[in-house]
């Protein structure tokens, strides 16, 4: 049941009809009014960016991705969230603005960017700073983000603030960060004789238990890959960066992969679709296929991210304690993604203060925003998944501690995930164009059983150095 101090009657008031505003005023404009000082050049007077915003100084920001009105928790908690805040920053006013379907499609996000409409505070992927700086959309925040206006900026992982960072300068905050491992369904483990607790550690572990789940018959299949909608060359990244393989070399102008190690990736999932008969017969998977064959115990494992378990409790009626994971097979790196905002370019200095103040409260303080777990559990939301998990030291060792507490899973499911912790590897520069390449790598390798592997990671390696020359 919802804890007391949150079951209030839902106001039409201030705070949600400013977070409504989205869906009218703000709808084709990407940009707030200049109500902060604003000199003309985008600083407002007298500003010194290392310190706090003035209480005093009234500013209004436009932020992306508030919770649509179909999440109806989450956009509940966006509005209390507000409200919190408010209580430190009267002066300062939030519009929330909603986007219908997926908060960011690259095709929607380019648009944007060429035409400078994102709002004041615009949500992003990891990978997406290149293209960002291109379109000279972000400000450099490295002047106003310090240990006053971040206090816990020390302890959040270096590793992801990294992404937001270009020539040692910052542009953004992160919100959430993920490390793919690999997702079992531990009643076809346990079916099939594995012990569910100690998921396969290398690859060639992860095919004999593909062998024993697929050989339960009834459709299962053992393992499961993607090959299309990108999703088969972001798979691939992740199975070279498991072996200590690269895609894309460190000069970051030539592909990688068509090497020993994209040989060994290839020929073995080769071996688990022909040899074993292990993948199932029906390929060209892309994302939320291989979620809707885990979650009906039709398949036993694949690489996933550890918020895929949300999606299929959430949305196909599975149950948390039927997933597990544990660390990425190979073990050498993993690919690491996650999300984050940025400040536009060329808004006043008051505003990028405000936002940042926004970001701190909401994202990156423990225990407040989305780390207040026990309102996360109060509202019916998951609590206990091992991200995102942006901190280290003792924010960590209290983040951790309130998800064990307040969990709504069975948290010791994920502990071989979280007792080895696999380096993180960012994904690689023109990663949706590289991965689209490579979807034809995997598309190949899974639907023909006579496929040229040699030929196919030619191919690919001839398009990607292509892409690359054209960054």
């Amino acid at each position: 049941m919802r804890r007391a101090r949150f079951r209030r009657t839902r106001r039409a008031g201030a705070v949600t009809l400013v977070s409504a505003l989205t869906l009218t005023a703000l709808a084709a404009c990407g940009t707030s009014s200049s109500d902060d000082g604003d000199n003309g050049d985008g600083n407002s007077a007298n500003a010194n960016p290392a310190a706090p915003l003035d209480p005093k100084t009234k500013v209004t920001i436009t932020i992306d991705c508030m919770p649509p009105a179909a999440k109806k928790a989450e956009l509940e908690e966006w509005n209390e969230d507000v409200e919190e805040f408010n209580k430190t920053y009267p002066n300062v006013t939030v519009q929330g603005r909603s986007t219908p379907g997926q908060c960011l499609e690259p095709p929607r996000f380019t648009a944007m960017l060429k035409a400078k409409s994102q709002p004041d505070v615009f949500y992003t992927y990891f990978t997406d700073l290149d293209q960002v700086l291109d379109n000279d959309g972000a400000q450099d925040i490295s002047a106003y983000v310090n240990d006053r206006t971040v206090p816990l900026l020390k302890d959040i992982d270096p590793d992801v603030l990294g992404s937001l960072k270009k020539d040692g300068k910052l542009y953004g905050l992160p919100t959430s960060n993920y490390r793919m491992g690999l997702l079992i369904n531990r009643p076809l483990f346990e079916r099939a004789g594995l012990d569910p607790d100690t998921p396969p550690a290398t690859w060639e572990d992860v095919r004999s238990a593909a062998k024993k789940i697929a050989a339960l018959g009834d459709g299962v299949a053992g393992f499961g890959e993607y090959s299309a909608g990108n999703t088969g060359g972001w798979h691939f990244t992740a199975q070279m960066y498991s072996l200590g393989g690269e895609v894309v070399d460190a000069s970051g102008t030539k592909a990688a992969f068509n090497d020993a190690t994209g040989k060994q990736v290839a020929h073995n999932l080769h071996a688990m679709r022909w040899e074993d008969d292990a993948m199932g017969k029906t390929q060209l998977l892309k994302w939320g296929d291989l979620q809707k064959q885990i979650a009906t115990d039709k398949l036993g494992m694949f690489l996933a991210a550890p918020d895929d378990v949300t999606y299929m409790v959430q949305q196909l009626g599975a149950k948390y304690e039927n997933f597990g994971m544990g660390p990425i097979p190979g073990g050498k790196n993993t690919l690491a993604g996650g999300n984050n905002y940025m400040i536009k370019k060329g808004i006043s200095s008051d505003k990028v203060k405000a936002a940042i103040a926004w970001l701190n409260f909401k994202f990156t303080t423990v225990g407040k925003g989305q780390y207040d777990w026990e309102r996360t559990k109060g509202d019916s939301l998951p609590v206990g998944l091992p991200q995102p998990n942006l901190w280290l030291n003792d924010s960590k060792t209290k983040d951790d501690a309130a998800r064990r507490q307040f969990a709504t899973m069975p948290v010791q499911n994920f502990k071989a995930f979280m007792d080895n912790p696999v380096p993180g590897k960012a994904e690689p520069p023109k990663a949706q164009e590289i991965y689209k390449v490579l979807d034809n790598v995997m598309s190949g390798i899974l639907t023909d059983k006579d496929a040229d592997i040699d030929k196919l990671l030619s191919t690919a390696e001839t398009q990607v150095n292509q892409v690359l020359a054209n960054r």
